[in-house]
C-alpha cells in the first residue's frame, strides 16, 4: 500500500472579481496585509493578487473575472472552503460590517467545530471555521 497521498495540502484558492483592484483593497484591509505579488493585464489593469496568509502560508489569488474558465458559473458555486480562525464570532462580525453577506449562519456542529460562511463584495463564499483539530496538527509541526 502506497503512503504517497494524492491530495497533499491546500495550495492556492482563486477568488473571482470584476474589479480586481476593489477586491485587493478589500482583502487587504480584511487581512491586515498587503498582496505579496500582483500582475497586470494586457490593458495594463490590475489582473490578479495574491497573498500569503495563515501558518502555512497558503495562497488566496484575486483574479479578473475575465479570466475565468469558460464552464464557470456565475454567482457562489458549491464547494465552500473553510479558513481556520480563532475567533470566530468577531472573526463572522468583522466580515459583516466590511459588507459582506450571511451565506450559511454561524453552526456549532458539535466537538468543539463551528462554522460559517459569507459572500463577499465579489460575490465568492468565503468560509471560517473554528477546527479544533487543525489546532492539534499545528501543535505537532511546533513540537518537532
Amino acid at each position: 500500500m502506497s503512503h504517497n497521498q494524492t491530495l497533499r495540502g491546500f495550495a492556492t484558492i482563486s477568488y473571482w472579481a470584476d474589479n480586481v483592484e476593489e477586491a485587493k483593497k478589500w482583502y487587504t484591509e480584511l487581512l491586515g496585509i498587503a498582496p505579496y505579488f500582483e500582475r497586470s493585464g494586457p490593458d495594463g489593469q490590475l489582473a490578479y493578487a495574491e497573498f500569503r496568509i495563515g501558518d502555512y502560508q497558503h495562497e488566496l489569488g484575486l483574479i479578473d473575472r475575465r479570466y475565468a474558465p469558460t464552464a464557470a458559473m456565475p454567482g457562489p458555486g458549491g464547494a465552500v472552503m473553510f479558513w481556520h480562525v480563532d475567533d470566530i464570532v468577531s472573526t463572522l462580525d468583522k466580515l459583516l460590517s466590511m459588507g459582506a453577506r450571511e451565506y450559511e449562519p454561524l453552526i456549532h456542529r458539535g466537538a468543539g467545530f463551528t462554522t460559517a460562511s459569507v459572500i463577499d463584495p465579489f460575490g465568492n463564499i468565503l468560509g471560517i471555521m473554528y477546527n479544533p483539530h487543525y489546532l492539534e496538527i499545528l501543535g505537532s509541526f511546533q513540537t518537532e
